[in-house]
């Protein structure tokens, strides 16, 4: 027997054209903490966004997340006393020739690592967050130098919730408390104090307390948004760095003894050794190369949420713990659709399936009328319950979980909640979702709501209503009835089995003789809408062959499968609109309303590459190399945007370009379950 070899820990370096700076500016890094806490930036270092900072904080509710620390202005006095800076000097404008120029940005094990040299020093800096812990570290190394240099680390605060605007008031007065090497910056309101401590020889902190001049935030102007603001920084810590004698700049929202049980090299190591446990526990498939990469970034969507604590009661008190999905970063929080789209692939391909089972009984305990909450608000623990189809996803991600992990408890629990979901959409539920007696097919819609996944809304305008009965509502619909068919009948109740049987079977009939369209070629997008059938080609009738229970005939499979591939498919995700629709629009940019009247009408989103991915291995069931020539794009987009995940949507026209979220969950969750669906297959041996 050979010996065990852990897998790689997966390693990228991000090129860059030293004649465009404007790459360093556009591609931006994540680091999160389980809680929904994060850290984000440009590689560059330039401020862009209202949420680029080292340290956003998951408080408990009302608070939610909190910027606590923006920015840290970095300089470097060299031996001979010349003081230089640290890449990108000031917060927004171009490197500085006397500087340390960036000579190298990676991730390793996920982690962002930039690489600062000239002058005859190279300084390495990392940057990292205890799982667990309000806590960021950011780790100086000397790597290249024999003498020892000072590194001079001016923080710097604008405390606000990570949504409001940068130009929000800066609620003066900070006030600095020291006791021997730890500081508290506090701020008036129910915040807590930033804690600061720098690890490094001959350490000391000067107060210089002021104000930055206005800085810009171009990517918050590009969107309409206020976009300048001024940050508060109370001094500047000084430490000498020498080749054995790192720095690290902590900085947290815990309490002391949190915060200092670890050193920062014990830190460190742990958080390296979590992500190394991570990739050897995920499916072999995922434990190298891009595969393994988007195993790292799964991770960053799943947390723990510190302000529900009912929802910890509730799951202590059963034995359970709580889980649920950040949708996306950096605004998004946790989305019952997004979640249980995304449940297979960020739980199930990485060997989570623990983690799995909290995150169906967490949302179940949210099921109300029937319904499953389509999110919660920041700072809030109600959901809201707008979604004709979170709760339909739901029976898809139970029925994987269930695949994976043979939970015979967790079904036994929510199937009394399932059967009373299928009551009341056959009775008729909230925003007019119900079944139509005369067909059995499942129709949805209510003034001023959005309830399906292209939920797109401006002020009073729901950009895509789609009321009537959508096509991907249905095949989810069908799916669910024959998941509770098979349920019951292994619980024996063989009666209500039955009745699930023939409600099944009904849905397929009606939707077959309604849905097609033998002019179009492809599947009616609604039917019964507002203004009748539509037959806009929309990706959404994937759905229909790519569901473990495909509710259309297989005759017009290949017929679906082709107009999607000619119309939709891109190197990034599908269009949600064919061109040529007189409501295509090309590009995803400019201010709110722009962006919506664009979001469904032909942007591109990357998850639904996963319901291609299925239905193509359904009409071709050999061609596992055809279905995986289509998710090269999205691998490449891993060196772009958002370094190492997968970007939320791009523009529906060649270059492409990414938008949105830098990191959606349900992007990273279906490009890594196809990339493992779609693996060459092993080869025997002995």
């Amino acid at each position: 027997m050979s010996a065990y070899q852990a897998p790689p820990v997966p390693r990228r370096v991000l090129a860059w054209r030293a004649d465009r700076p404007d790459e360093l500016v556009s591609r931006e890094w994540l680091v999160t903490n389980g809680l929904g806490g994060y850290a984000s930036g440009t590689v560059a270092g330039v401020c862009t966004r209202r949420y680029h900072g080292f340290l956003v904080a998951a408080l408990p509710n009302p608070l939610g997340r909190v910027m606590m620390l923006n920015h840290v202005g970095e300089e470097v006095r060299l031996p001979d006393r010349t003081k230089i800076a640290l890449g990108w000097p000031s917060y927004a404008g171009p490197p500085s020739s006397g500087g340390l120029a960036l000579a190298e940005f990676s991730l390793e094990a996920g982690l962002p690592v930039w690489l600062f040299r000239g002058h005859g020093v190279a300084i390495e800096r990392r940057v990292l967050m205890p799982h667990g812990q309000n806590t960021v570290l950011i780790r100086y190394r000397l790597v290249e130098g024999s003498r020892a240099v000072r590194l001079e680390l001016r923080p710097a605060v604008h405390f606000r919730p990570h949504d409001d605007p940068v130009s929000a008031p800066l609620g003066d007065p900070y006030v600095l408390r020291a006791v021997e090497n730890r500081f508290e910056l506090s701020a008036p309101g129910p915040l807590p104090p930033l804690r600061l401590h720098v690890d490094g020889r001959r350490s000391h902190f000067i107060v210089q307390g002021r104000r930055t001049a206005d800085i810009l935030y171009t990517i918050e102007e590009s969107r309409g948004y206020d976009a300048r603001g001024v940050l508060y920084t109370p001094g500047q810590f000084r430490a000498e760095l020498a080749p054995d004698a790192p720095v690290v700049l902590v900085a947290s929202a815990e309490p002391w003894d949190t915060l200092m049980t670890l050193s920062a090299e014990q830190a460190l190591r742990a958080e390296l050794e979590r992500r190394r446990g991570l990739i050897e526990q995920a499916h072999p498939d995922a434990r190298d190369g891009a595969a393994a990469e988007l195993v790292l970034a799964a991770d960053q969507f799943l947390i723990s949420p510190v302000g529900r604590g009912a929802d910890h009661v509730r799951a202590r008190a059963a034995g359970d713990e709580v889980r649920t999905v950040i949708a996306g970063y950096h605004w998004f929080t946790d989305w019952g659709r997004d979640t249980m789209i995304s449940l297979e692939g960020l739980t199930l391909v990485t060997g989570r399936e623990l983690e799995a089972g909290y995150i169906l009984r967490t949302f179940a305990q949210y099921v109300r009328d029937g319904l499953l909450p389509n999110m919660f608000p920041e700072g809030e623990s109600g959901g809201l319950y707008h979604t004709a189809d979170a709760t339909l996803w739901f029976f898809h991600a139970l029925d994987r979980y269930l695949q994976a992990a043979r939970d015979a408890r967790t079904l036994r629990l929510l199937l009394p909640i399932l059967l009373d979901v299928i009551e009341h959409h056959l009775r008729g539920t909230r925003f007019g979702i119900g079944v139509d007696p005369a067909d059995g097919l499942l129709r949805q819609g209510a003034p001023g709501y959005q309830l399906t996944w292209m939920d797109a809304k401006a002020g009073d305008w729901v950009v895509t209503p789609r009321r009537g009965k959508a096509v991907e509502i249905n095949a989810l619909w069908y799916n669910a009835l024959r998941l509770m068919e098979r349920w019951l009948d292994e619980a024996g109740q063989r009666q209500r089995a039955g009745e699930m049987r023939e409600l099944a079977e009904r849905v397929r009939g009606s939707f077959n003789r309604r849905f097609w369209s033998p002019e179009a070629g492809h599947l009616y997008d609604v039917v019964d809408g507002e203004e009748g059938d539509d037959p806009a080609l929309r990706p959404n009738q994937l759905l229909a062959i790519s569901l473990p229970h495909p509710v259309l005939d297989a005759a017009h499979w290949a017929a679906v499968l082709d107009a999607a591939r000619g119309a939709l498919l891109t190197p990034a995700g599908l269009r949600s609109l064919a061109p040529g629709h007189p409501d295509y629009k090309p590009s995803y940019h400019g201010d709110l309303l722009t962006r919506d009247a664009a979001y469904h009408q032909g942007t591109v989103w990357s998850w639904l590459i996963g319901p291609y991915v299925d239905a193509h291995l359904r009409v071709h069931p050999d061609d596992r190399a055809g279905a995986r020539e289509a998710l090269a794009g999205l691998v490449d987009n891993l060196g772009d945007a958002g370094v190492g995940t997968v970007s939320e949507v791009f523009d529906a026209e060649p270059p492409f370009t990414p938008r949105g979220c830098i990191a959606q969950a349900w992007g990273v969750a279906e490009l890594l379950r196809c990339l493992v669906a779609t693996a060459p297959a092993r080869g025997g041996g002995g």
